[in-house]
């Protein structure tokens, strides 16, 4: 997976390292497009996973463990970490394209307009599974907005390296929907239950400093610097043992499986309902110049 180039996405692969950029405009909102290429990255990222180990459904045996963390052994995972940024000046991300969620589902009914987006949320959180559960340290380096799908795709990261600048925020319920990318078990896994609650049932952002202090964030950087850290923090990873940290990793941060799939299922559920397609109609004819602040 040396380097790819797409129209919403890119990544490269350098010193052990791949590096995913995030760059839509103009905040790097998550549609069709941007999952079909996210799709690409994943199976390119389980290929070389399995090229390592062999067939593991991106996730090492214990056997295989075993034998990379026996005496004598290799390493058995080739790269180290996997660091996700953004190009655009607004920010991480913004979230979910929603004037995509909205134009598609006009015209149709509850059944296949409910389906169409089951179908688009059981693809992003294969995505984001995939992600979360890879082998390797994972961080975002984060800065400007990361709200909604975007903080979602950020909680499915090891580690997130925040500008001073940044923000997050949970604002779906404005819409009268609740996050649909994960959201809300990765950040009852990482947070505590005050926090999971302020930020969902408020839609408030959290600035950077209080996104570190309860939590959320593992450093903050100076205006500017987010991804220079992220990029020392990955070269840190470099330095031990690869089969060492994935063992330490699924140990530390299970995938919250059952939870996301009962989180699909609220989703589907809200989505049609008056208030959700209302509240998308106001949001796709804002004239604002970002609809998408709390």
């Amino acid at each position: 997976m040396e380097s790819y180039s797409g129209k919403t996405i890119s990544w490269e692969l350098k010193d052990d390292v791949v590096e995913l950029v995030l760059h839509r405009a103009p905040a790097n909102e998550i549609g069709s497009e941007t999952l079909e290429e996210l799709e690409r990255f994943v199976a390119e990222l389980e290929g070389v996973v399995e090229g390592a180990l062999g067939p593991t459904s991106g996730r090492p045996s214990a056997a295989l463990l075993s034998a990379s963390l026996g005496t004598g052994g290799t390493r058995w995972e080739p790269l180290a970490a996997l660091v996700v940024h953004s190009m655009e000046k607004a920010g991480f991300s913004a979230g979910a394209d929603l004037r995509e969620l909205y134009h598609k589902a006009q015209g149709m009914g509850k059944a296949e307009a409910t389906a169409g987006v089951r179908s688009f949320l059981e693809r992003i959180h294969k995505v984001l599974n995939t992600i979360d559960a890879a082998p390797l340290v994972t961080i975002a380096a984060v800065h400007g907005v990361c709200f909604g799908g975007g903080l979602e795709l950020a909680l499915a990261c090891d580690l997130i390296v925040a500008d001073k600048m940044a923000r997050f925020a949970f604002p779906e319920l404005r819409l009268g929907l609740v996050p649909g990318f994960g959201g809300i078990p990765r950040l009852k896994r990482d947070v505590g239950n005050a926090v999971v609650r302020d930020l969902l049932l408020t839609g408030r952002s959290f600035n950077a400093q209080k996104a570190n202090a309860v939590g959320l964030v593992s450093q903050v950087a100076a205006e500017g610097e987010a991804l220079r850290v992220a990029r020392a923090t990955a070269a840190q990873v470099r330095k031990f043992d690869r089969g060492t940290t994935a063992a330490a990793k699924r140990f530390l941060k299970p995938v919250p499986h059952e939870e996301l799939r009962r989180e699909i299922e609220l989703f589907c559920e809200l989505f049609t309902r008056p208030a959700v397609m209302a509240g998308l109609k106001k949001f796709v004819e804002s004239t604002e110049a970002m609809p998408y602040l709390p």
